[in-house]
């Protein structure tokens, strides 16, 4: 499946077992996607040419180019792997849900029918970090992701990460809303511990309001040092 998803496109693949995320993933999305006892989470990479210019996101066409490249084209392309690899697992006979890269479904508590970041943090591909992103090693949290649920009786050889942020808190600094508590994360706690959803969500309403083409933020992504690593690696060559 690995080799399905890089061929479509996929930076990132991994595979997560679900059975012990079972009631969380019913609690968000409800009981008939708590069913699926697999997930494969496919990533892709942001052009760090775009993340770098956040800080001049008052600029007209920084803020464009971010939301149409980081978002919207990227999103579209994690939907077109998903829906691929979706179509391969059920040739072979699996049932198989692809969940879009980016659909809210709940406005009550701001998420998703199932959350990306906990497919791949299962799938050991990165952590939670303070900002309520999955960071990556590699590339720190500059990845947007999407999900395949599946039954298929596919190896789940990844394990969780440990967070690796230590005392680093420029994400909780940098949040122009002051979303993040600054807390690190522990499954057993709920998201409202560390990140206030609601003020994020007013921030970008409130940007929307001002200008919708550019209603962009993002500075908790740009300002993760393992992602500025990884773009001053790209730079130097490495």
């Amino acid at each position: 499946m690995e080799q399905a998803a890089l061929g479509l496109g996929a930076d990132l693949f991994g595979i997560a077992d679900l059975e012990g995320a079972r009631a969380f993933v019913a609690d968000q999305g409800g009981a008939e996607v708590a069913t699926y006892p697999r997930a494969l989470a496919v990533g892709v990479v942001l052009p760090h040419a775009i993340v770098d210019r956040l800080p001049r996101r008052d600029q007209r066409q920084v803020a464009i180019d971010y939301l149409h490249h980081a978002y919207d084209v990227v999103n579209g392309r994690l939907d077109l792997i998903a829906s691929g690899l979706g179509s391969v697992l059920q040739r072979m006979g699996h049932r198989a849900l692809p969940i879009p890269a980016s659909r809210r479904v709940d406005d009550d508590r701001l998420c998703g029918e199932f959350s990306h970041k906990l497919a791949a943090h299962l799938a050991g591909l990165g952590w939670i970090g303070k900002s309520c992103l999955l960071v990556t090693p590699q590339h720190g949290p500059r990845v947007r992701w999407a999900t395949i649920l599946t039954d298929a009786p596919v190896p789940a050889a990844g394990a969780p990460m440990e967070p690796r942020c230590g005392n680093c808190d420029r994400c909780v600094v940098a949040c122009p809303a002051q979303a993040f508590t600054g807390r690190g994360f522990i499954a057993e706690e709920p998201r409202a511990v560390r990140f206030d959803a609601r003020k994020c969500d007013e921030q970008f309403r409130a940007m929307t309001r001002n200008d919708p083409a550019t209603a962009a933020c993002g500075l908790c992504l740009y300002s993760c040092p393992y992602g500025q690593r990884a773009s001053a690696r790209l730079g130097a060559g490495a």
